[in-house]
């Protein structure tokens, strides 16, 4: 049986293996280039000192830095959509064609007669397939992380979208949901192409879902206060999960979203000007505190132990359902 398995997907295997290969190709020298220049330019040390509090007096003297880094290597930002998409891909090429190319092709009926019950073999298919999805998700997963590192130092953090999707130990699950939702799809279309559609439309609502009706309320986030003239700022290069910043007036109405304001000390000749202004716009009578809603950034590994296990449920939940449809195969 493993025999069988091994002579059915090698040559997924070895395309998939070249893809790993090209695509390391790339991420290895634009990633040592990367945190080399973090080095080179003084912008790893600086944020070294800025720490993860989340709240810090001043911009911190990064910004600059961060701009020419940002400049130069920005762009490669892009490239992490597309490990966004290995999972699913796995799943697509991998999971969905599993029982759906023997169904469709009728070499199910050959094999159910070699004295092997259903149930062992999708179970051994399931197995040996998966655990290389597994292998191969570990892989990538340790790459990308090791790659993305410098821009989740820069200010784009571990929580937040895109960031969370490609690190960690959740990109292992998103591709053992994949392989399992393509292995069910295939039992209920019984042909390839209509189970790889099925299959990528199932996988990315799930995603969408979990990503913004899910994940953002895994763990009640914390609320940050801090008064307008105070000359705190939030600190960018924390790592924190931010939602939203409000602007408070001194009867506690929230008058701004999505914004801060900062006024000089109540003892400078400055702050005068700056509550007249505020009421001028309509903000009402100070003082004025501005509000962060946060994840903080020491969640992350709560997050993705608390996702990945979901995933795998779901994972479980649906090679039990792929199971008992197989047994209904004709």
């Amino acid at each position: 049986m493993t025999w069988l398995i091994w002579r059915q997907h090698r040559k997924q295997l070895f395309w998939t293996l070249a893809a790993l290969a090209a695509l390391a190709a790339v991420m290895v020298p634009t990633g040592l280039a990367m945190r080399g220049a973090l080095d080179r330019s003084g912008l790893g040390s600086c944020l070294a000192k800025l720490g993860h509090e989340s709240l810090l007096t001043g911009a911190g003297g990064c910004e600059g830095l961060n701009q020419r880094f940002q400049n130069q290597y920005g762009g490669l930002l892009y490239v992490a959509v597309l490990f966004v998409l290995l999972p699913v891909l796995v799943g697509l090429f991998f999971g969905a064609p599993l029982v759906a190319r023997e169904v469709e092709n009728g070499t199910h009926r050959l094999v159910w007669t070699q004295g092997i019950s259903r149930r062992h073999w999708v179970l051994a298919k399931f197995g040996l397939v998966g655990g290389a999805a597994v292998l191969l998700a570990v892989a990538y997963a340790l790459g990308v992380a090791w790659w993305f590192g410098p821009f989740a130092a820069t200010g784009q953090g571990r929580l937040g979208y895109l960031s969370f999707d490609v690190q960690g130990v959740a990109p292992i699950a998103y591709t053992l949901f994949a392989v399992a939702l393509g292995v069910y799809t295939g039992t209920a279309a019984r042909k390839v192409l209509p189970a790889m559609g099925i299959s990528l439309a199932a996988f990315a609502a799930v995603r969408v879902l979990v990503e913004t009706a899910v994940r953002p309320y895994l763990l009640p986030a914390k609320t940050a206060t801090y008064a307008a003239e105070s000359g705190l700022l939030p600190n960018r290069y924390a790592g924190d999960w931010v939602f939203d910043q409000v602007v408070r007036n001194g009867a506690g109405e929230t008058v701004l979203h999505d914004g801060q304001i900062g006024c000089p000390p109540a003892t400078d000749p400055g702050a005068a000007d700056c509550a007249r202004n505020m009421a001028e716009h309509g903000f009402g009578a100070g003082p004025y505190t501005n509000a962060m809603e946060y994840q903080p950034a020491d969640r992350y590994w709560t997050f993705q132990g608390i996702e990945s296990g979901l995933f795998l449920a779901l994972t479980a939940l649906l090679v039990f359902l792929a199971v008992r449809r197989i047994r209904r195969i004709s």
